[in-house]
């Protein structure tokens, strides 16, 4: 089986076989979920939210938290990637 990238993830890219346009889109979509999310809080938000909160709704319903705890739970990519910056390059 060949080496997959550390960076990658889930490990289902196999970097013998996968053309690297395809490895460096398969890296960018995995480092992007947090930040979409994340983007469409701050869009939400800013556009009004949700209009059950003027109904006394839970302040932990409606789209906003969803986006914000979608974006925490998609964080581990960029957290690999810092914890492999601090450590000078070397995977653990």
């Amino acid at each position: 089986m060949g080496k997959t990238h550390p960076a990658g993830g889930s490990g289902a890219i196999d970097h013998e076989t996968c053309q690297p346009v395809a490895i460096g889109a398969a890296d960018f979509l995995y480092l992007a979920a947090a930040p979409t999310f994340a983007i469409m809080a701050v869009l939400t938000a800013l556009g009004g939210g949700s209009s059950d909160a003027l109904c006394g709704a839970s302040p932990l319903s409606g789209m906003v938290p969803m986006y914000l705890l979608m974006s925490a739970f998609h964080l581990a990519p960029w957290l690999k990637l810092i914890s492999h910056r601090r450590n000078g390059g070397r995977w653990s």
